[in-house]
């Protein structure tokens, strides 16, 4: 996938404004796009919107919390 076609990246505001976290996108047909802050050029993992909407889910629910 061409990180090209992803944009803008956005990262959380908690982050500080630090370059130690991720930056998500939306990019074609509503893809989700997940990189890392540090290494922008290092590629990218892309989602469909159901598989990000159930990590958003289980997030919000707890379900990774260590």
């Amino acid at each position: 996938m061409d990180e090209r076609q992803f944009g803008p990246w956005r990262k959380s505001t908690r982050s500080g404004g630090a370059d130690n976290c991720v930056e998500v996108a939306t990019g074609p047909d509503r893809q989700i796009g997940v990189r890392d802050s540090k290494n922008a050029d290092g590629g990218i993992l892309v989602f469909t919107p159901g598989e990000w909407a159930a990590f958003v889910e289980g997030v919000r629910n707890g379900e990774f919390d260590l």
